[in-house]
């Protein structure tokens, strides 16, 4: 039986096991955004992306509605993209300059307002289980490199080599753009594209009325001198607040960094009393296009109100709603509802 099927199973079982919480649950994930272009996709690919997010959304949905708590449900929907090589994260990540694959994630509770993240880490199957691992079991909020790598291995993670998230594609896209980079004679920076960025996140609202985000990524394809994007940064990539929403970023990492994008998001509506709509409409097409800065957020409020704003030409995505509701998008439109 594929994974994809198994995956199918649990989150048909769970759905059936109803809980006696009376609290409606919701989630949304995302699997980067970018320059997608339907043309250049083939039918083929496409249905594999769907598969995919699916799988990953169905899962996290499956265990909100057997009353798992949201930060269970958002490490296990986004551990299914960080498996898949469709998305840069986990296996599929990019590769810096050097050839290797610098992985970053992070978690933030909107309750306890409690936070982990690990940054450039190389030999961590999953960044988004070691992120929560730092927000329960540490008492930090982000850790980096060989010393994240330890504290994982402290606990009982099994190290990894790195070329476990090897893929032809993404070497195929480093050699790209090291000639690009090379023959331009530049020191750093001169990614294009999508290049600059992709992610995966899922933000959920469970039935105990937390709202859990969370982000994980291979960052910048050729990135150099241990470049750190916004994904394990809390309040650029991730932010989740009860009173407001919870937010999971992607982007061009360097605008979403200095415009605080996820907790402004959050920020808007506490302080502003803006609607969840209208807060990341505002941040994502015209805060960030006026700096101009790509990408784009999901998000999930304390009603269990969902949105996917991108300012650019598409973006991985699906979603569950209070009702059961599942759609699934890649370009602007959703492709299935």
């Amino acid at each position: 039986m594929s994974i994809i099927k198994k995956l199918s199973v649990v989150w048909l079982s769970s759905c059936m096991a109803l809980s006696a919480w009376s609290q409606e649950v919701a989630i949304v994930i995302h699997g980067g955004a970018g320059t997608i272009l339907q043309a250049s996709m083939t039918p083929e690919r496409e249905a594999e992306y769907v598969a995919a997010l699916q799988a990953a959304v169905q899962m996290g949905y499956g265990l909100l509605k057997s009353g798992a708590k949201g930060e269970e449900a958002v490490v296990a929907a986004i551990q299914v993209m960080e498996t898949s090589p469709l998305f840069n994260a986990g296996i599929g990540a990019v590769y810096n300059f050097e050839g290797q694959h610098e992985l970053d994630a992070s978690i933030m509770h909107g309750g306890t307002l409690n936070a982990g993240a690990v940054a450039g880490v190389k030999t961590i199957r999953s960044p988004i289980a070691a992120a929560l691992a730092v927000m329960e079991q540490s008492p930090h909020v982000l850790l980096s490199g060989k010393g994240a790598e330890e504290f994982a291995e402290s606990i009982g993670m099994e190290p990894v080599k790195n070329t476990l998230f090897n893929t032809e594609r993404r070497y195929k896209a480093l050699l790209k753009a090291k000639e690009r980079i090379l023959n331009a004679n530049i020191t750093y920076g001169g990614q294009q594209g999508n290049e600059r960025f992709g992610t995966v996140g899922a933000v959920v609202l469970d039935q105990y009325g937390n709202l859990v985000a969370g982000t994980s990524t291979g960052g910048m394809t050729a990135k150099r001198y241990g470049r750190i994007g916004d994904s394990p940064i809390i309040g650029a990539g991730t932010y989740a607040d009860n009173a407001s929403c919870a937010v999971s970023a992607t982007g061009h990492g360097e605008y979403f960094i200095r415009y605080h994008v996820a907790a402004d998001i959050c920020s808007r509506m506490k302080y502003r009393n803006d609607s969840l709509a209208d807060a990341a409409n505002a941040v994502v097409n015209d805060v960030l296009v006026k700096a101009e800065g790509d990408g784009g957020i999901i998000a999930v409020d304390a009603k269990g109100n969902i949105v996917a704003v991108f300012n650019t030409s598409g973006m991985y995505r699906a979603q569950i709603d209070t009702q059961g509701n599942m759609k699934v998008g890649i370009y602007e439109e959703w492709i299935t509802e």
